[in-house]
């Protein structure tokens, strides 16, 4: 049986700042969790539970992850980055053109995301958080496509796209080219099987290898996707 996604997860060099910014522009709750970091549990059965976990590592580069959030209309748009700006977020530009109609901002400690334009409809019905939008290749959504058993809703021109059999919060690669990896990621998978060692042995069959930073002393073990992506395999009682 494929694992469940358990959340997406951010090295957070202040957890509780992070969480504080995400939980005002998402309308969620935050709650610490038993390991110091801040929790976001999802408002809605299609979208992600999120996690900030303190981390000594500072941001280097951009990161290979980021949200996109849907907006209802041009006034709801404006109205999300205001509120962004308000709570500690920025402008920042990553080459976008001056006429693209989506905005790019950056949180406090510089995780990329974007306010979608109204009528985008790719991520039409898809809730708040429309995409998880990576830079990754074809191979790597069909393994994920195969890890998480979520069906591929989108395969063309090496871009894939998957979504949850609940519908919501889509996970789309762009095909390459697909920037190296600078240092650790810090946004990343966690999840949690049913049997964590047949599991284990089932993703490094499907292209999936083990870290050198996966701990002998933990109850969870650090993997790499066929990109490089570490992602955290927990055990079932996480």
């Amino acid at each position: 049986m494929a694992s469940r996604l358990l959340a997406i997860s951010f090295d957070a060099n202040d957890p509780q700042q992070l969480g504080h910014f995400w939980a005002g522009l998402l309308g969620r709750a935050a709650t610490a969790d038993s390991d110091g970091g801040v929790v976001l549990e999802p408002d809605d059965a299609g979208q992600p539970r999120i996690r900030f976990q303190l981390a000594p590592n500072e941001k280097i580069g951009q990161n290979r992850m980021h949200f996109d959030l849907t907006s209802s209309s041009l006034e709801d748009q404006q109205r999300q980055v205001a509120l962004a700006l308000k709570l500690g977020g920025r402008h920042i530009d990553i080459g976008q053109s001056p006429d693209e109609p989506h905005v790019v901002l950056a949180d406090p400690e510089g995780n990329e995301f974007c306010v979608i334009e109204p009528g985008n409809n790719f991520l039409a019905g898809t809730g708040r958080i429309g995409a998880l939008a990576c830079d990754g290749s074809q191979q790597v959504g069909y393994f994920w496509n195969r890890a998480l058993d979520w069906p591929l809703v989108w395969d063309q021109d090496e871009e894939t796209a998957i979504q949850s059999p609940l519908g919501g919060t889509k996970i789309t690669w762009g095909g390459p080219p697909v920037e190296p990896l600078i240092g650790k990621g810090r946004v990343h998978f966690d999840l949690v099987p049913d049997d964590q060692e047949a599991e284990l042995e089932r993703l490094i069959m499907l292209g999936a290898q083990r870290s050198a930073l996966s701990p002998d002393d933990q109850d969870w073990v650090v993997l790499t996707d066929p990109d490089g992506n570490e992602f955290c395999l927990r055990s079932a009682g996480s």
